[in-house]
This record gives structure tokens, sequence and C-alpha cells, in this order.
């Protein structure tokens, strides 16, 4: 990959990052208990639920940043190799990098690769399981 394109995926990688950081932790909500009363039966789910969001909200920002740190690593380790599909071994789209500059795959590969792992896709006929 030519180095003044690598100079514009590296700012796009480093400028998300940036946002990540800025965003911060969701704070994840506590239930009040006190000493004297229990626990409100109507506030008990929507505060469990509350704290689900946020923790998945945080989970997925982490995930994000380590995929942009892996990102910023490998460009830093081989540039060479950067923006080349980890299955396929051709150049990774343009437009596919300026959109998701942390990509590791094309996009024909990244199709494949979720219709592999999708879900409840396991059973293929209705004869399957005769």
């Amino acid at each position: 990959m030519p180095a003044h394109d690598l100079k514009k995926l590296r700012a796009a990688l480093l400028a998300r990052r940036v946002e990540l950081v800025a965003e911060g932790d969701v704070p994840v909500p506590m239930q009040r208990l006190d000493a004297v009363s229990k626990p409100d039966e109507d506030e008990t789910p929507l505060t469990e639920m509350n704290q689900i969001i946020a923790s998945n909200r945080n989970r997925a920002r982490t995930a994000a940043m380590q995929s942009l740190d892996e990102a910023l690593a490998r460009m830093t380790r081989d540039p060479e190799a950067f923006g080349v599909c980890e299955t396929c071994d051709e150049p990774i789209a343009e437009r596919r990098l300026i959109l998701v500059p942390q990509a590791t795959l094309c996009a024909t590969c990244q199709a494949e690769e979720e219709a592999r792992n999708k879900p409840g896709q396991t059973r293929k006929h209705l004869t399957d399981y005769r």
C-alpha cells in the first residue's frame, strides 16, 4: 500500500480512537438499596435492563478500541501487508478501507465469514433431522 494512503488510514484510525476515548465508559446504574425498605419491584427489572445495556455498550466500545489498536500495530509492524485480505491475499478495496480502516478481510471474504458464523443457520434442508 502506498505511503500516502497509509498516512490517511492511520489518521482515520487515530481519529476514531480519539472519538472512542472521548466518549468514555457508559456509567452502569446501580439499584438503590436501603437497609429499611425492600427494593421496588418495578424498579428492579428496569435497573437490570439498564445495567445490561450499559455493560454491552462498554464491551462493544472496548472491542472497537482493541480492533483499532490491532490495526495500528499491523500498520506499524508490516506496512506492505496492511490493506491485504488475510484470507485470499487480494488487496482490500480502498472504499472499504476508508469506511472500515481496521478491516482485515475483503468484502467477499467478510461476507463468507459472516455466513459461516451466522447463528441458527446450521440446518440446511428439511430432511437434515430425519
